[in-house]
């Protein structure tokens, strides 16, 4: 009888090492499968989402663009001779701008929005602040241009972070 049990546990515990063994290989294939099956589907996702962060990264600098001081000025004329009529044109043409790119902030980094709406609110108080000493809508194109010729546009410092942000994408 021992002996049967024995020889019984003579072909069992090879099959066993076996099984286990087989069991341990299995499991770290179909988990190294799983995990690539997911970091190609991470591949997919980040191919398809690219383009749409891209475009939005493009549109945010085309704001910056519109929004700039020395540009906007050029483009959006005076309609009278009264310095607070033109600053409420410039003001709405900004804000119309902002509101015609808000939704790009859901594919832009956070960092990059805020950015972008800092340069937003120093160019708008920026415009108010020269309107005070501006006596007609002539002086205030004039004192915009000179305030921002002495120093730095902050859209200016916008582009530079988005362009940082859009290298940090590809």
């Amino acid at each position: 009888m021992e002996d049967k049990i024995i020889e019984g546990l003579a072909y069992a515990l090879p099959a066993l090492v076996t099984g286990g063994v087989a069991y341990f290989i299995l499991s770290a294939f179909i988990k190294q499968d799983n995990n690539e099956k997911k970091f190609n589907a991470l591949i997919q996702k980040k191919k398809e989402s690219l383009p749409i962060k891209l475009q939005a990264y493009e549109r945010m600098l085309l704001f910056c663009e519109r929004i700039n001081p020395t540009k906007l000025l050029v483009r959006v004329n005076p309609i009278g001779n009264k310095t607070e009529d033109y600053l409420q044109l410039l003001i709405a043409s900004i804000e119309q701008e902002f509101e015609h790119n808000l939704v790009q902030q859901l594919y832009i980094s956070d960092n990059s929005w805020k950015a972008v709406l800092t340069s937003k609110l120093a160019i708008i108080a920026k415009l108010r602040k020269v309107a005070e000493s501006s006596e007609t809508s002539k002086d205030l194109r004039e004192n915009v241009l000179i305030d921002y010729s002495k120093e730095e546009n902050p859209t200016e410092m916008v582009v530079t972070f988005l362009k940082q942000d859009v290298k940090k994408l590809l």
